[in-house]
């Protein structure tokens, strides 16, 4: 807060500017504006690759640019069309945005990738970064659970495709989703939406905004309330299950401390408490196990059957009592200097998130693993500054530093139940089969974490002519990461003199690594202006995501020791090629954006299984080199004022290209004889004489990554007729919006048990409204009841049960708002 206070005391001395000259642009930078500039700013149907006409203003690049004239991959959603197309989540916003993926298991076990790269697929590992950055109002949220919460107040959100390392603070290799909420108004303001549907849906959003002193401080005060029932019935608790609870609270004020300085001082609080999160039998697969240890035969064992096999009858009987609270929230000071040549911008924040979970690891309703949860406590500092030129000369820059400060506290509990030694024992081993080996077997960790980075960054732009424009960008960049992991594991008897047996399951583990390193990246782009309406560019960037640590688990050797050179995970090297082309025709009614990128990944950070075919948890590799491209064509046009249309493809072609010792997928899971891809005979043995091992490795160099589909589309229409109801001017209006996804692989090791088939959802909505007053409309959401997976994955134990986790069938319901 110092760098804020030396900024009130040193802008004393500026001098002023009228009122009239500047303006606040959404990220809080003081800017001086023309009126094109301001006229530019309407809130479109879906931004400006939707809306076909006109020019939004972004921050992308921290300074503010209309959408068209930035050389960087990007589409712009605004806040309007998040409540008219019921986007209040990131999970929702990858139906309208084709390159953007989003999987969670609950919220702490979430990712988001951009062009199929950003988060290894599968369990979250605290020790490793995320590649897709989240911002809110400039700030870094370093948890992708923050994902999970509802937009709230929302103006606009932009999302950035490819690396953006020399513009934001925290590095981000493939993306970034900047979320920009609406800023406190010295014009008295109010919003009031409110939504019900089926499933006991219920959603409202409230936000007051004006002046406490006047055009010197206004405050604004938001908040949002969502809940509704599960929509899968658990049969043995008798209860609804994924179900939705969430609250979010945000207040904001804007002091204009002298006629060139702002302050925005933000705070929020959410909370989230849902009955969540189930995954649950999706089918059976054959694996390579003997038969008397594959899930039909376990089950019949113990006298177990599912509720039902078909998994959109949507019923459970999981055992486990299901819990996803958590609580984020936080405080953060922006100052906004103009200097008249350039504004200087101090971000200052501190946030923190609280994890309490309850999960069913099994599945299924017996009783296998009775507990698993990993509490988890994190707080963190972030502290940026950056200068950036005001207006347009002939050479623009961004220049900044950046610091980051993170702290994470977990206590994990697994608890084995009565039914584990049948499910995870060989039947010829020790304790075989034989429920008092592994009924109450407990692991307690206590892991810890601390993350520091730093970075010094900068863009700068040669506009060589009035056409031509060269940007160069660099940064160096500091990490250290230091953990520690814990793990206490002892019997039923609560002994920990534990049986070969036992270990093999639940080993005790405890191990302290640390990773530092420094790299410098950069990038270079060259556009240039064929006319005001025709933008090109092309783009190289060498980039890097830091490496990190492992911190669920290692590894074990033959004696069951965790093996130690597993403990750290060398960062990802990138190089990324992008060619673009942004047009506008037909009087500005019709907007083509296309963009080629080709991007490689040494070292790629992927998740993988443990090597103990029993043990439950899997940790973080270095996964060779991996390759994405593809081709993303962002379209909109507006051929009257009553109708426009939009369409958006991305065709992403995601592999890797060398990875010679992945884990196998489970069709191989268990076999001794070595498999074979291609005609050839591919992996090596497992290690001899390790307890219940006998996986090799696979080459699976050539196969999809997963989680990223090879064709995704988007494509909607809105038709409004002109009215007038109870005296009140507007329109009344037919809204369709679709998105398709090709098939993709649900598993780090592509199975066929595992695929996800393409699918496609359809949403309508149908309404009267008023600009600038009333809104009110009806919507379904899936209208077709379409069943599709979000997940698929394999049971713990490599069993051959594989379990889904279902998207949500049709909904519908209304919604009415009023801005006064």
């Amino acid at each position: 807060m110092s760098l804020t206070l030396a900024l009130i005391l040193a802008a004393q001395a500026t001098t002023p500017q009228t009122a009239s000259e500047r303006a606040t642009d959404p990220q809080g930078t003081s800017v001086v504006t023309a009126p094109a500039t301001q006229e530019g700013r309407p809130e479109g149907r879906l931004g400006t690759a939707q809306q076909g006409g006109g020019d939004v203003v972004v921050t992308a690049r921290r300074r503010a640019e209309t959408i068209q004239s930035v050389p960087i991959a990007m589409s712009v959603i605004g806040g309007t069309a998040l409540a008219e197309t019921g986007t209040y989540n990131v999970n929702r916003l990858t139906q309208i945005q084709p390159t953007l993926q989003f999987y969670s298991t609950n919220p702490r076990n979430s990712a988001a990738n951009i062009r199929g790269l950003g988060a290894p697929f599968g369990l979250t590992n605290d020790g490793i970064e995320q590649g897709v950055g989240i911002y809110v109002d400039q700030v870094y949220y370093s948890r992708i659970a923050s994902a999970t919460f509802d937009f709230t107040d929302t103006e606009r959100i932009e999302v950035l495709r490819g690396p953006q390392g020399t513009l934001y603070g925290k590095n981000t290799t493939a993306g970034a989703i900047n979320i920009i909420t609406r800023a406190p108004s010295f014009t008295p303001e109010a919003r009031v939406e409110l939504s019900a549907g089926n499933y006991d849906f219920f959603q409202g959003k409230a936000s007051v905004s004006g002046p406490l002193v006047d055009d010197k401080v206004a405050v604004r005060l938001s908040t949002s309330i969502t809940t509704r029932r599960g929509t899968i019935w658990n049969t043995r608790q008798q209860e609804w299950q994924n179900s939705q609870d969430n609250l979010s609270l945000r207040s904001q004020f804007l002091w204009h401390a002298t006629p060139t300085l702002d302050l925005t001082l933000s705070g929020d609080y959410a909370r989230q408490n849902p009955n969540c999160c189930v995954q649950y039998y999706a089918r059976v697969g054959a694996t390579q196990r003997p038969l008397n240890r594959q899930y039909a035969a376990l089950a019949a064992a113990q006298g177990y059957s599912v509720p039902s096999t078909n998994a959109f009858d949507r019923l459970t009987d999981v055992d486990t009592d299901l819990r996803a609270k958590q609580e984020l929230g936080g405080l953060s000071l922006v100052a906004n200097w103009d200097v008249g040549e350039a504004t200087l911008t101090s971000v200052s924040a501190w946030r923190f998130w609280h994890w309490d979970p309850s999960n069913d690891r099994d599945f299924i309703g017996l009783p296998i693993t009775t507990v698993s949860a990993n509490p988890s406590q994190q707080s963190q500092v972030t502290q940026e500054i950056r200068i950036a030129s005001n207006g347009k000369r002939t050479l623009d820059y961004v220049l900044g530093a950046f610091y980051f400060w993170q702290s994470i506290d977990t206590q994990g509990l697994q608890v084995q139940g009565p039914a584990a030694s049948a499910f995870l024992l060989n039947p010829t081993s020790a304790g075989g089969r034989d429920p008092a080996t592994l009924n109450g077997l407990t692991a307690r960790n206590t892991i810890g974490f601390t993350n520091t980075s730093a970075a010094l960054f900068g863009k700068l732009t040669w506009h060589v002519d009035d056409r031509l424009s060269v940007s160069p960008g660099l940064r160096l960049n500091y990490d250290r990461k230091d953990g520690s992991y814990v793990s206490t594991v002892t019997n039923g008897a609560g002994s920990t003199t534990l049986t070969s047996d036992q270990r093999g399951v639940l080993a005790p583990q405890n191990y302290t690594p640390s990773f530092t390193n420094w790299n410098l990246s950069g990038d270079l782009t060259i556009a240039y202006e064929f006319n005001p309406n025709v933008h090109y560019y092309a783009t190289y960037a060498r980039s890097y995501k830091s490496g990190g640590i492992n911190l669920s688990g290692l590894p074990l050797d033959a004696q069951n020791n965790p093996i130690l050179a597993t403990q750290t995970v060398r960062p990802e090297k990138v190089n990324h090629f992008e060619l673009g082309l942004k047009t506008q025709f037909a009087d500005r009614r019709a907007t083509v954006n296309i963009a080629g990128f080709w991007t490689e990944i040494g070292d790629y950070q992927a998740t993988v299984n443990n090597l103990q075919v029993n043990v439950l948890r899997g940790y973080l590799a270095n996964a060779g080199r991996v390759r994405t491209r593809g081709v993303e064509i962002d379209s909109a046009f507006r051929p009257t004022n009553r109708f426009n249309v939009y369409a958006n493809a991305a065709f992403t072609d995601a592999r890797y290209t060398r990875f010679t010792n992945a884990p196998c997928p489970p069709e191989l899971s268990g076999g001794t004889a070595l498999p074979v891809v291609n005609g050839q005979i591919v992996g090596t043995p497992a290690a001899a004489g390790t307890p219940g091992n006998s996986l090799p490795y696979c080459d699976i160099s050539g196969q999809w990554l997963p989680g990223v589909s090879r064709w995704a589309f988007s494509y909607g229409a809105e038709y409004d007729l002109p009215a007038t109801v109870a005296g009140t001017e507007g329109q009344f209006y037919l809204g369709y919006d679709g998105s398709y996804r090709s098939k993709f692989s649900s598993n780090p090791s592509r199975s066929a048990y595992t695929d996800i088939n393409g699918y496609s959802l359809s949403n309508v909505r149908a309404g009267f409204k008023a600009p600038g007053s009333w809104n009110a409309f009806v919507w379904v959401r899936n209208l077709f009841d379409h069943n599709y997976y979000e997940l698929l994955a394999t049971q713990s134990g490599s069993t051959g049960l594989i379990v889904g986790q279902p998207g949500d069938p049709r909904t519908y319901g209304f919604t009415i708002s009023k801005s006064f």
